[in-house]
């Protein structure tokens, strides 16, 4: 087999590279010098490499490589993300850019969300010989999964990517993930017109008309809450919070312009252009009561919501080889953008995701070995021999 680095070795070249996704570009990073190192390992193990960059985000990149029978398709997908969010300066104790070994734990920033998934892909495949696999293997690395998703978003970019199972390998401690909710984030501006305080029929209040509006969105939030329902999620129903709002500038002032920004998170299922129709629906009165006045704006692309059938063949062998019941997330991933290509579509990674975006992140050094284990078994039952165990 080629001579890759050793599995410490790996993570460690990929917790050293910056690779921050932010949205504020004092923070924002390419993910170039990621996508290079993972390239020259994988075509170290015959892998053929694919780099693309970004329509929407130029200086960002996906990779895709694939290796096994050319005449075939199908085979599986382990898909992750190159990026990190930024780290807290101040408190992590540790270098967030070197990765460090103490108290039975690896930190670094990435380690767990979840740039070590890759040394774990390669780790898991050292010993195996690809010369035998029955279906394709695919490994895909993406963009800007923090912020936009850009990269999830471009998957229709590379040509004839059609497998049949895909493991995003997202932390889950191993335990398979097949549903989680989407996340929707709109800003609502309500544009009124200024005047002295002594008069107000002199103008429009935008704090009383947004006072309106959240009256509304408090009956469309109770709505969700009594009509929508999947009983897998810990959290039941569709949600909808209000998470900011600002008006104003002095007491003694009619309010011009107050803006709020809220989120909803639809079930699995549910289309985001029906849930926006029911924003608009539910605000549509005010807005005929003040034309002009009311602006609806969303803040970052929508991500779907998901879901991978519980009876599915990848979720029963998940399940069979983690000796966990697949479960819902309350997170969001790129498993909706994955699972449009066709795909049975799951999440399982090594790492917790209670270490993610936190301050000392990291992985405990007694899930490697088992962590590697499953995503063996995993490969091996689906792009091997056993593959038409699981077809």
């Amino acid at each position: 087999m080629a001579q890759i680095p050793a599995f410490l070795d790996m993570y460690r070249a990929l917790v050293a590279t910056p690779s921050v996704s932010c949205l504020n570009p004092e923070w924002d990073i390419s993910n170039k010098a990621v996508i290079d190192q993972l390239a020259v390992w994988l075509t170290d193990f015959g892998f053929q490499v694919s780099i693309q960059e970004l329509e929407a985000q130029p200086g960002k990149y996906n990779l895709l490589a694939r290796i096994g029978p050319k005449h075939l398709s199908g085979g599986l997908l382990l898909s992750g993300h190159t990026d990190t969010v930024p780290w807290d300066e101040g408190r992590w104790s540790k270098n967030p850019f070197e990765l460090t070994e103490a108290d039975n734990k690896l930190y670094g920033l990435g380690s767990a969300d979840m740039k070590g998934f890759f040394a774990f892909v390669l780790e898991a495949l050292r010993d195996m010989d690809l010369t035998q696999l029955s279906k394709p293997l695919y490994i895909l690395a993406t963009a800007d999964e923090e912020t936009t998703m850009s990269g999830a978003r471009e998957l229709h970019r590379f040509a004839n990517l059609k497998p049949e199972f895909a493991i995003i390998g997202e932390p889950t401690s191993m335990m398979p993930v097949r549903m989680h909710k989407g996340h929707i984030t709109d800003s609502i501006r309500v544009t009124g017109r200024s005047g002295h305080s002594s008069n107000p029929d002199a103008g429009l209040n935008a704090i009383e008309v947004m006072h309106k509006v959240t009256h509304e969105l408090l009956q469309l939030q109770q709505h969700l809450r009594d009509n929508y329902h999947e009983p897998a999620l810990e959290v039941p129903y569709p949600t909808l919070n209000l998470g900011y709002i600002q008006g104003g500038d002095a007491a003694n002032r009619i309010c011009a312009c107050c803006e709020l920004h809220m989120d909803m998170r639809p079930l699995p299922g549910m289309g985001i252009d029906y849930l926006d129709n029911l924003l608009v629906k539910q605000l549509s009165e005010l807005t005929k009561q003040y034309p002009g006045a009311i602006d609806i704006t969303p803040m970052h692309p929508p991500i779907p919501g998901y879901s991978c059938p519980a009876d599915a063949s990848l979720v029963k062998l998940a399940e069979e080889i983690s000796g966990h019941p697949a479960a819902p997330a309350n997170y969001c991933t790129e498993a909706p953008f994955i699972n449009d290509l066709g795909c049975e579509t799951i999440v399982m990674g090594p790492g917790s995701i209670a270490q993610a975006h936190q301050p000392d992140e990291f992985i405990r050094l007694d899930e490697i070995k088992p962590s590697l284990d499953k995503l063996q078994q995993m490969i091996q039952r689906l792009c091997f021999n056993q593959a038409q165990e699981v077809s």
